[in-house]
């Protein structure tokens, strides 16, 4: 494990549970995505539990919540540059990473900006905080 790992707004490659899979009893990830570390939180047994969110290529509907990457974001995070990106921040997966299953690489492929990171953050908080977040437990 990279001593940097992990860090709000790094991005991984992760094999991303959605919450309509989820609601269908599937327990894997369909195939590993580009996701981003949004929330870290360490407890008492030094236990690292993550928050990720998804960032997807397909244009979100009308009725969900995503922040468009900006190019030098893409960039910075080694990311697709060829295409529009959008991080989900109204769909979260919730993992452990010590006991994880799903996080098999743990080093991150990218970095966003303390700037986008923040964005980011403070767009899934306010989901967080209007109770309008799809949460699927990997843990």
């Amino acid at each position: 494990m990279a001593d940097d790992f992990p860090r709000v707004g790094q991005v991984i490659d992760y094999y991303y549970l959605w919450k309509w899979q989820d609601l269908r009893g599937e327990t894997e990830g369909r195939k590993k995505r580009p996701s981003c570390v949004v929330v870290v939180a360490i407890d008492r047994d030094g236990k690292h539990h993550l928050f990720i969110l998804p960032i997807t290529s397909k244009e979100p509907a009308a009725d969900r919540q995503a922040v468009l990457i900006p190019e030098t974001e893409v960039r910075r995070a080694k990311l697709d540059t060829d295409m529009p990106l959008w991080v989900m921040v109204d769909e979260v997966n919730y993992d452990i990473l010590e006991t994880s299953y799903t996080l098999e690489d743990r080093a991150a492929r990218g970095q966003f900006s303390p700037a986008f990171s923040k964005q980011i953050v403070l767009a899934f908080r306010s989901m967080r905080d209007a109770q309008a977040l799809r949460i699927s437990k990997r843990a």
